[in-house]
């Protein structure tokens, strides 16, 4: 009888998305390809990732936690299971995986399995491990910060878009304009800042993406400098992917569940969590309605200390009432945003 064709073998991988924030701004911890240490702004970056060993790692999440601290020196603290990406060819080009990820001589290439996880950290410590650098979110996606208002990046996007429907037949040019009014804001829609996954898998589809390009084998055409800084940097693999998803969650979650604290120090000033909660939003909040929602909440109490270190006038410090959470439900925090 002829044996039939070998299975896929199947490969485990964990991808890490460590957020902290640092001045205003929050960042995502990054790791290079072996063989690119040395050269911390080459292209293309990625997350901190690795393959699951069963017979060596009990969980996910303790193998998770040591790959991270062997790759970037950094002890994880807040952790949580992110999604699982499956879909066959996420992994091109191959991401290296590491010892005992490699398919056997004549075998056919492995699938890889991701399981990605949030975690978040009150600092972005440096780490000192010379393949890890902490970068924002922004330079991945320019077009996600409307703290200053409608970035430069998404008027340069919504020109491409808009090209890209012109160019379609006239029986999907509808819906795909349809697409980009709804993600992208165009024509008067609202700004929902938990798009992000869907706003960079438009970009991809629509081949705008420079990882889209990559994965197809093709030119990525002719594009101004000023396009292609709006389009963000590319990362390894569909680590870009997971960033998005990591942000959509995370953009999601601090309004239902105070995760938001898990990013600061043990005493801070509320200017700092406002300035905190617009990184991760990337939109402007209204001062005096946030302070008020979160005076309601019962989520922070004052210490009776100030902070003079403000650079301008001293301002009480603050802790998060964690006790709180054992004690009731509770939510997360009230986002009025100023466009309200």
């Amino acid at each position: 009888m002829a044996k039939g064709p070998s299975p896929t073998p199947v490969v485990i991988g964990l991808s890490a998305v460590v957020v902290a924030v640092r001045e205003a701004e929050a960042m995502v911890l990054t790791v290079r390809p072996r063989g690119m240490e040395d050269n911390l702004s080459a292209e293309p970056a990625g997350l901190p990732f690795g393959p699951f060993d069963p017979d060596g790692h009990r969980t996910f999440e303790l193998a998770l936690r040591a790959f991270v601290t062997a790759q970037t020196r950094f002890d994880l603290g807040y952790v949580e299971q992110l999604y699982t990406f499956g879909d066959r060819g996420r992994d091109a080009p191959l991401a290296d995986m590491g010892a005992g990820a490699e398919s056997a001589p004549g075998a056919p290439p492995s699938r890889v399995i991701s399981v990605g996880y949030l975690a978040l950290t009150p600092q972005a410590v440096d780490t000192e491990a010379p393949d890890t650098a902490w970068a924002p979110w922004t330079r991945f996606f320019p077009w996600e910060d409307w703290r200053q208002g409608r970035p430069a990046a998404a008027v340069l996007i919504e020109d491409a878009l808009r090209r890209w429907a012109d160019r379609s037949p006239p029986a999907q040019r509808d819906l795909r304009l349809a697409r980009a009014r709804l993600a992208f804001a165009l024509d008067g829609a609202p700004w929902n800042e938990e798009r992000v996954l869907e706003r960079y898998e438009l970009l991809y589809g629509a081949g705008l993406a420079p990882e889209a390009a990559r994965d197809r084998g093709e030119a990525s055409g002719e594009r101004s400098e000023a396009l292609r800084a709006a389009l963000g940097a590319p990362m390894i693999s569909d680590h870009r992917r997971i960033l998005a998803t990591a942000l959509s969650r995370l953009r999601g979650k601090i309004k239902y569940r105070p995760v938001v604290f898990e990013l600061m120090p043990e005493a801070f000033t509320l200017l700092a969590l406002q300035r905190a909660v617009e990184a991760i939003a990337g939109a402007p909040l209204h001062k005096q309605n946030f302070r008020r929602a979160l005076e309601r909440s019962g989520l922070v109490e004052g210490l009776g200390r100030i902070d003079a270190d403000t650079g301008g006038r001293p301002a009480e410090l603050f802790r998060f009432r964690r006790e709180s959470l054992n004690a009731r439900p509770v939510s997360g925090l009230s986002l009025p945003l100023l466009r309200d």
